[in-house]
C-alpha cells in the first residue's frame, strides 16, 4: 500500500481501511493470514487492527472457527453511502428494464483504487446471464468499463489518479493513451464496446457507459455484458450499446445531472 509523505495523511486509518477492502462477497469470512496476504501489511498488524474493528463493531470473529465476517457497524455505514447515491432510485427501474429487454447483465461500477468494484447489479429474470456478483473487482486493464471510466474523467481527476502511483501503471498508461479514441467512440456512438477476447480476460462482450453524478467526485460506469453466445458483437453495438446510452442520458435528465456528450476537456 503507497502511503503519500503528507504529514496530513494518517498512516493507522488508512490500513483500518484496507483491511475492510479487503473482504468480497463470496468469502465465508477471512483469517488474519489472509488478511495480511490481501492488504501486504505484516500479519502483526493485521492482528491488532481486526482486533480493534472488531472492538468497534465493524468486523465480528465467528467463536467457530476464528474468522473475521463484516459486523453491524459496517452494514450500517454501507447502508447510509448507499442511501446517499440518490440516482440509484430511478436507475433501479431504468436498468432492470434494460436487462429484460435485452438479456444482458446490467452493472454499476464504481473506481477503487486500481480496481472497478461492482455496486449494483441487474439480472434478467428469464435470461441465463454471466455471473458477477456486487463486490466483484474489475481489474485495470482495456476493458469497455475502464475505457469509459478514463474517457470522463476530468484531467485534474487523471492526475490526481496517475499520483496515487498505482499498481499496474503500464495499463494506466495504455488507458490514457487510448483516452483519444474512447472520446471518439463515445462521441460517435455514445458507448464504448469491448468484444470477448479484448484485454487480459475479458471473456464477454461488454459495452459501458459513463455517469457522473453530484453525489461523487469520480465519474462511475454502467455497463451491458453477454457471453458471446448470448449476445454478440453486432448485437451489442447496434442495440444493446444505443439502448444502455438511451438509459444513462434518461437517469442524467432524471436527476438533474445532464452534461451532454463526453467532451475532451483542456
Amino acid at each position: 500500500m503507497t502511503e503519500p509523505n503528507d504529514p496530513r495523511f494518517a498512516t493507522t486509518l488508512a490500513r483500518g481501511l484496507s483491511v475492510l477492502r479487503a473482504f468480497r462477497v463470496t468469502d465465508d469470512g477471512l483469517s488474519n493470514a489472509e488478511i495480511a496476504q490481501r492488504t501486504g501489511l505484516p500479519k502483526s498488524t493485521v492482528s491488532r487492527l481486526t482486533f480493534t474493528l472488531g472492538q468497534l463493531g465493524y468486523l465480528v470473529q465467528s467463536p467457530r472457527d476464528d474468522r473475521f465476517r463484516p459486523g453491524p457497524t459496517l452494514v450500517a455505514v454501507g447502508h447510509v453511502a448507499a442511501a446517499s447515491l440518490s440516482f440509484l432510485v430511478p436507475a433501479h427501474e431504468l436498468m432492470q428494464r434494460l436487462a429484460e429487454e435485452t438479456g444482458t447483465l446490467v452493472v454499476l461500477a464504481v473506481r477503487d483504487g486500481d480496481k472497478l468494484v461492482l455496486i449494483r447489479t441487474w439480472r434478467p429474470t428469464r435470461v441465463a446471464s454471466i455471473w458477477l456478483e456486487v463486490g466483484q473487482r474489475i481489474p485495470l486493464q482495456p476493458f469497455s468499463s475502464w475505457r469509459a471510466f478514463i474517457a470522463a474523467a476530468r484531467p485534474g481527476e487523471i492526475g490526481r489518479i496517475a499520483a496515487e502511483r498505482l499498481p499496474g501503471r503500464d495499463a494506466l498508461q495504455a488507458l490514457l493513451d487510448d483516452r483519444p479514441q474512447a472520446l471518439a467512440d463515445m462521441a460517435l456512438q455514445g458507448f464504448i464496446s469491448t468484444p470477448a477476447g479484448s484485454g487480459m480476460t475479458a471473456a464477454y462482450n461488454a459495452v459501458s457507459v459513463p455517469f457522473r453524478s453530484g453525489n461523487l467526485a469520480e465519474p462511475v460506469v454502467f455497463t451491458c455484458g453477454a457471453l458471446p453466445a448470448e449476445a454478440s458483437v453486432e448485437r451489442m453495438e447496434t442495440e444493446v450499446g444505443p439502448r444502455l446510452a438511451a438509459a444513462v442520458r434518461t437517469l442524467e435528465r432524471l436527476t438533474g445531472q445532464a452534461s451532454g456528450p463526453v467532451r475532451m476537456e483542456a
